[in-house]
């Protein structure tokens, strides 16, 4: 591994500890050059499908695209930066479970509209605006009602 300060080729793991989430390991690197402390991740690298778009180009899967269409529907909700990881998390799961290599952008854009709809429902609302292009107040409505709580009917 190289020094990101130094370029120097030679450096040594100082600590090594698995991740609270057990999918990557934490090494702490020492520099036999300039001395200097870094800390590297290695994790999986499991190949996730191509994402083909409406317009029929694909492209590799982006984890940090699903972050921020995630971070933007979360703007100002009270929803742990730990929960945003384990959504990316469930999503990516799922796409690996499916075990296909190409995947249209509209199954992942329904996936994060569940797992939306679990964490925020806020979000959710904000997310599906955008994603089904809501064009009008009663689309906005039916989403609302979407994930409003029914009410129990009375029975005197």
């Amino acid at each position: 591994m190289r020094c990101p300060f130094c370029d120097h080729e030679d450096t040594q793991v100082v600590d090594s500890r698995e991740s609270d989430d057990g999918d990557s390991v934490r090494r702490r690197r020492r520099c036999s050059n300039c001395d200097k402390r870094f800390t590297t991740y290695e994790r999986v690298e499991l190949s996730l499908p191509a994402v083909v778009k409406k317009n029929g180009s694909r492209v590799e899967f982006d984890r940090r695209k699903l972050r921020a269409s995630l971070q933007l529907a979360l703007r100002k909700r009270p929803v742990a930066a730990e929960q945003v990881d384990a959504t990316i998390h469930r999503i990516e799961e799922k796409l690996l479970g499916l075990g296909l290599r190409e995947i249209a952008s509209e199954r992942i854009g329904e996936l994060v509209m569940r797992e939306l709809k679990r964490i925020d429902k806020i979000a959710y609302v904000r997310f599906a605006s955008v994603y089904r292009s809501f064009e009008d107040i009663d689309e906005f409505a039916d989403a609302i009602r979407e994930v409003r709580p029914r009410k129990a009917s009375r029975s005197d």
